[in-house]
């Protein structure tokens, strides 16, 4: 039912050109997703911004054959946010700071929750019909940061914000194939809940693979949840998962692009404003999305679960509701 991922990403012509920016383009997942943006033939004019390097991040991609007129916008030029941001389709935001060994998501928070606030304040003022995808972590609390300057504003349009947890999805098709022995293409796997430790849920039961013994689906779904901690082990401390970071993000912001384009069943988990859980208030959800002409066209249920995914359901919402409150009170206080 989701993550029937866009098909022409890489064809020679697209039935509309759009415009993209990335905020942050000169980081670690910045810079390689604006790598593959550019190769993504549906966008044809790519802006990247960021406090410096992005000119220096435009130029190199630009000497790349597709067809796209790259830019960079700093922070230091007149109007360089302003610029990078006027009447653009597409926001990626994977700006800030990068976990190091020993953090969690949250731990960023004081830091990326600024940078987050003031971005999105840019985008309300100069791309408010754009769609908005924001990368920088925690989402559980960057998500509801967005969207209350947003409204702030008066531009915020929930059909438009995106949450990326397309990386979840990732790791969970690549680390099942690699307990089960299969394709990791193949593999299939619905990720819910929000971005981050144990809001992370992927349900093995709605996969092939729902008799796994017990004590090895246990760890698979430990791994899927704290699979960032390995990339930022074993960096080091020179950074934290950027490349995998990069593929998951430019294969969302694809899929939203198909969507904008009116193609067929392009669906896609993601973290929005969603009603699957609002009454117990919980504003933002990760759950299969339909994508279409206006952002988001349907939220899908969660479908049927087991009882052990109930169980991580219900310490999933103690957590998310607690990050949500958090992003939105750092907004309004």
């Amino acid at each position: 039912m989701f993550a029937k991922v866009a098909k022409r990403a890489f064809s020679s012509s697209t039935a509309n050109p759009y415009k993209v920016t990335v905020l942050g383009a000169g980081g670690g997942i910045g810079q390689p997703l604006s790598l593959l943006l550019k190769l993504n033939h549906k966008v044809t004019d790519l802006r990247l911004y960021d406090l410096k390097g992005a000119a220096g991040v435009a130029a190199d991609l630009s000497h790349i054959p597709t067809n796209s007129v790259v830019k960079g916008f700093s922070a230091d030029a007149q109007d360089g946010i302003k610029s990078a941001l006027k009447d653009t389709d597409v926001v990626l935001i994977p700006a800030g700071v990068p976990r190091k060994p020993g953090m969690t998501r949250d731990d960023l928070f004081s830091i990326n929750a600024s940078i987050v606030r003031d971005l999105a304040a840019a985008c309300a003022e100069n791309a408010p019909n754009a769609a908005i995808l924001v990368i920088s972590n925690p989402v559980n609390s960057t998500v509801p940061i967005v969207a209350e300057v947003l409204k702030s504003k008066g531009v915020y349009n929930p059909k438009k914000l995106f949450g990326v947890t397309t990386l979840d999805v990732i790791r969970a098709s690549r680390f099942i194939s690699e307990v089960s022995g299969t394709n990791p293409t193949t593999e299939k796997v619905n990720v819910i809940g929000g971005h981050s430790g144990i809001t992370i849920i992927p349900l093995i039961s709605q996969t092939k693979h729902k008799l796994m013994d017990k004590e090895k689906r246990d760890a698979l779904i430990h791994r899927i949840q704290f699979g960032g901690d390995e990339v930022v082990k074993a960096k080091n401390g020179a950074g934290s998962a950027t490349l995998s970071m990069a593929q998951a993000g430019a294969r969302f912001a694809n899929s939203v692009l198909a969507g904008l384009e009116g193609e067929a069943d392009v669906i896609e988990p993601s973290f929005v404003d969603s009603p699957l859980f609002k009454s117990e208030g919980i504003e933002f959800f990760a759950s299969p999305v339909k994508l279409g002409p206006q952002g988001v066209e349907k939220i899908f249920s969660i479908g049927e679960i087991s009882s052990e995914e109930q169980e991580l359901l219900d310490k999933c919402k103690e957590t998310l509701k607690k990050n949500i409150e958090k992003g939105t009170a750092f907004v309004k206080s």
